[in-house]
């Protein structure tokens, strides 16, 4: 069986920078050890697999090892194949996904996805996070699977080398490391998730549904353009909208073609 692949840079001004997802178009969900060992082949951050439907577009995501509830940057990327490649006449499309109805739809030359808003609250730092961090956060949080800690500056985020190793033992999944930003952006940022299959994934939106609000409650705003400081670097322009977050950027055309299921 053939079925269609795209590759896209997601939160991306240009190609090769951003996130990398790819997109499968299916006529239905095969096996889901079919599914993982094409995520896993892709080795990408995240594959989404996308069922067409004259009810509702239904989508799951992968990462190399493992499927997950919820990923912002391979939506963005579905989004923009349904709407610039499968069905160019619309401007908004809902999938149907383990976290709800997902909105993208197009905003100029941007993709604005409609996420929810993750409960972000405070806790005591484990002595464990701030040995793989190497650092020790000035605040310490949790946002249910993830760590959340906050940076005194944003060269730290930047400049932060933390054992990887050591955060994959963690009790949570994933760590999101931010501080406030410097020059254009309001907020900076880095998530590493190596229990996931990823290191450190370039640009993360679900990491955005737990900064914004963490960041709006510090600051009281509810509109920030944010950073995400990997190597290959990506902006999201963020609002907090009551319980969802709304991010806006850019996806950039990589690859198009087909695979043999």
């Amino acid at each position: 069986m053939r079925v269609p692949i795209f590759q896209l840079d997601a939160f991306a001004t240009r190609r090769f920078t951003g996130n990398p997802a790819a997109v499968v178009v299916l006529e239905r969900f095969p096996d889901d050890a079919l599914l993982q060992a094409v995520a896993a082949e892709n080795n990408l951050a995240e594959t989404a697999f996308l069922v067409r439907s004259t009810d509702a577009d239904r989508l799951r995501w992968f990462t190399p090892t493992v499927e997950v509830p919820l990923c912002g940057h391979a939506t963005l990327a579905a989004g923009a194949v349904v709407l610039e490649r499968l069905e160019p006449g619309r401007d908004r499309v809902v999938f149907d996904t383990a976290s709800g109805p997902l909105t993208v739809e197009r905003d100029g030359s941007v993709y604005r996805i409609d996420l929810p808003a993750r409960t972000v609250r405070s806790v005591p730092l484990p002595p464990a996070l701030a040995h793989a961090l190497g650092v020790t956060p000035e605040e310490t949080a949790v946002d249910g699977s993830n760590y959340l800690a906050l940076l005194p500056t944003a060269d730290d985020v930047r400049s932060l080398e933390p054992d990887l190793a050591a955060i994959a033992r963690l009790d949570r999944t994933g760590v999101v490391v931010t501080a406030a930003g410097d020059g254009a952006h309001d907020v900076v940022s880095r998530y590493f998730a190596p229990a996931k299959g990823i290191p450190e994934d370039p640009v993360t939106g679900g990491a955005h549904c737990a900064l914004v609000p963490f960041w709006s409650a510090r600051t009281g705003k509810d509109t920030f353009l944010a950073h995400q400081a990997s190597r290959r670097g990506g902006e999201l322009s963020c609002r907090l909208v009551g319980d969802r977050v709304h991010l806006s950027g850019g996806c950039a055309f990589y690859l198009e073609g087909c695979i043999e299921l």
